[in-house]
C-alpha cells in the first residue's frame, strides 16, 4: 500500500493539472456572488484533464458541480454550523460552497475559489427554506469521503452498448455493497442530498392509465453535473460578463474598437478588421434565389 501511495499522488496531481488557460471571462462573478442563495447547485467549465474526461463521457462541458450553502450565519441548525467550522477555519462571513473533488475528496471551500471560471445556477424550484436546511444538512455529513474514481471509469462504461462489453467490463453502478459508501462524486453527493427530501432531478415518469402517472428517482450514481443544466425542475441563471439587458440593445454591446487578437484568438475570432471585410462581401452579394443560402 505504501507503494501505491506516490502512484496515486502522481496520478492525481496529473489529472488534476489544468491544461487550458483561463480566458476572457464568460460570466460576471461579482452578480453571481449577490445572486446565489443557498441550495443553489453552479455548475463549472473545468479546464482540468479530468475534467476533459468527464466532458467527453458525459458530452457536457459542465464537468463538475457544487453546492451553494451560504455564510455559517446563514446555517439554521448549530450542529451543522459547528461541523462547517470545524472542517472550514476560513472567515465566517465567506460564502461557502461544498463539493467532491478529485485530490480533495468531500470538503467546503469558499465560492471565491471559482472566481475567473465560467459558472452557471441551477436553482431548485419552489424549494421552502426547511428543506433547503435539509438538503444542506445531508451534504455535511458526507464530508471526509473520498473522491469515487472508479464511479466515474463505471460511468464510462455504462454510456457503451450494454450488449457488445464483456460481463467483467460492463458497469457496476447499480451492485450494492454492504455498508456505508465511502466515497462519492460531485454530482452524485448533490443528488442524494436532493432525494433525501424527494426533489426531482430527472425522474423516470411511468403513466399508469386512470390512476395517472408516478415518479421514479434515479440512481444518483448515475447523475452528471449537466443533469441540473437540463432538469425541468431547476431555474437556469445565467449573468453574462457583458449583459446586453443592461445596454437595451445587443447592437449597443462594444463590438467597435481596436483591440488586437493575440496568438490562436485569431483563429477563433474576428477581428474588427474581418467583420467589415465580411460585411462588405455580404452587401455585395444579394441572395436572389434560395440556393444562394447554401454557399
Amino acid at each position: 500500500m505504501r507503494l501505491l501511495k506516490p502512484v496515486i499522488s502522481f496520478l492525481t496531481d496529473w489529472l488534476t493539472h489544468e491544461v487550458q488557460k483561463i480566458t476572457s471571462p464568460m460570466c460576471d462573478f461579482e452578480r453571481i456572488r449577490h445572486e446565489l442563495k443557498p441550495c443553489d447547485v453552479v455548475l463549472i467549465e473545468g479546464r482540468s484533464r479530468v475534467s476533459q474526461v468527464i466532458k467527453q463521457i458525459t458530452h457536457s462541458p459542465w464537468s463538475h458541480a457544487i453546492l451553494y450553502i451560504g455564510r455559517l450565519h446563514d446555517i439554521e441548525d448549530c450542529r451543522v454550523r459547528e461541523t462547517i467550522a470545524e472542517a472550514y477555519h476560513g472567515s465566517p462571513d465567506e460564502q461557502l460552497i461544498l463539493e467532491s473533488e478529485l485530490g480533495f475528496g468531500t470538503v467546503v471551500h469558499p465560492l471565491s475559489r471559482y472566481q475567473g471560471e465560467h459558472l452557471r445556477i441551477c436553482r431548485p424550484n419552489g424549494l421552502s427554506f426547511s428543506d433547503s436546511q435539509q438538503v444542506i444538512h445531508y451534504a455535511v455529513s458526507r464530508l471526509g469521503l473520498d473522491y469515487d474514481v472508479r464511479q466515474i471509469l463505471d460511468l464510462a462504461r455504462f454510456f457503451f452498448p450494454y450488449a457488445i462489453l464483456p460481463r467483467r467490463w460492463r458497469s457496476s453502478l447499480f451492485q450494492h455493497s454492504p455498508g456505508a459508501e465511502t466515497k462519492t462524486v460531485c454530482s452524485t453527493m448533490i443528488a442524494e442530498a436532493f432525494s433525501f427530501i424527494h426533489f426531482p432531478i430527472l425522474p423516470l415518469v411511468k403513466h399508469s392509465g386512470e390512476e395517472g402517472v408516478q415518479l421514479f428517482q434515479r440512481n444518483p450514481k448515475i447523475c452528471k453535473p449537466s443533469d441540473f443544466d437540463y432538469s425541468p425542475y431547476f431555474q437556469i441563471i445565467k449573468y453574462p460578463f457583458m449583459d446586453y439587458t443592461h445596454h437595451s440593445d445587443y447592437k449597443l454591446l462594444p463590438w467597435h474598437g481596436h483591440g488586437i487578437l493575440e496568438g490562436s484568438e485569431g483563429d477563433f475570432y474576428m477581428s474588427p478588421r474581418k467583420l467589415e471585410e465580411l460585411k462588405r462581401n455580404g452587401s455585395s452579394a444579394p441572395i436572389t434565389s434560395p440556393s444562394d443560402l447554401k454557399h
